[in-house]
């Protein structure tokens, strides 16, 4: 048996609906998959002595899940205020407008697209609702709008697919971009540097209850895999395709599409800095 405390991020262990922190509720979909691990976890967020809510991540359009997360805030005494999208791939936000007509609520995005209502998402913004704050933190890298947030009050980061609860996630080129996910994991270790940020809450996956060792695994991962796609480059392995079966050789062939897209933002991150 694997000793989880061992693990990057020391995992809390097995992913569950129930409660993570004093102000976070998971609600995991069943949605599982190699993509999705055990399923979307859809948060709800709320103080806990109010009865407002915020669900971040409604998931999926399956009517069940949705009216089970409905379900679970007003087993909590809340009602569900606002629902906010940490991305648009659908594993997290293809429930939202369905969500939406459930609960009466807008919803709030990077992508107008993904919006309903007026008011959208943006670095710096600060979501307040029932005296509930969450700080938008722009992470984009898995995709171009990707968005975490940061939730102070638990020392806590709803991670959305940037990090993920165990393994490692997709830089969904071309919509993804290396440099920036880079950034962004940076931008995610000073939060855990400088504000004591301490617990992730993934988009997929366990709790992790070390912030900080989770980003540096993800930064040293990184640094790993570029070096081996740069090196498998110099020995005329030519094309993604190529470099996937090179160097992703012990991974289950069945993630390979997955993994051929983060070789292409590789390979784009290595032309653009003239290292291939």
């Amino acid at each position: 048996m694997t000793n989880a405390s061992a693990l990057p991020g020391q995992p809390r262990g097995a992913v569950v609906s129930g409660r993570a922190t004093a102000r976070a509720i998971n609600v995991l979909a069943p949605n599982p998959s190699a993509m999705t691990l055990d399923g979307t976890n859809t948060w709800i967020v709320a103080e806990p002595d109010s009865d407002l809510a915020v669900v971040v991540d409604p998931g999926p359009l399956d009517d069940v899940h949705l009216r089970n997360v409905v379900a679970t805030a007003e087993e909590a005494g809340k009602r569900i205020a606002l629902t906010l999208l940490t991305h648009g791939h659908p594993d997290h936000a293809e429930g939202a407008g369905r969500f939406a007509e459930l609960t009466g609520t807008k919803v709030r995005a990077l992508d107008p697209a993904l919006r309903l209502g007026d008011e959208g998402l943006a670095a710096g913004d600060v979501v307040r609702t029932g005296g509930l704050e969450l700080r938008v933190v722009p992470t984009p890298g898995h995709t171009a709008d990707s968005l975490c947030f940061h939730l102070p009050a638990d020392r806590a980061v709803l991670t959305g697919d940037t990090i993920l609860g165990r393994g490692t996630t997709v830089v969904a080129h071309p919509d993804g971009r290396l440099g920036d996910y880079l950034d962004s994991l940076r931008r995610l270790r000073s939060l855990t540097v400088d504000d004591g940020v301490h617990t992730v809450l993934p988009g997929h996956g366990p709790v992790l209850e070390d912030a900080q060792g989770a980003v540096e695994f993800y930064l040293a991962h990184r640094a790993n895999r570029l070096a081996q796609v740069e090196t498998a480059v110099e020995n005329g392995h030519r094309s993604a395709a190529e470099v996937v079966a090179h160097v992703y050789a012990d991974v289950d062939r069945s993630l390979w599409p997955a993994a051929e897209l983060s070789v292409r933002a590789q390979l784009e991150y290595l032309r653009e800095h003239g290292l291939i």
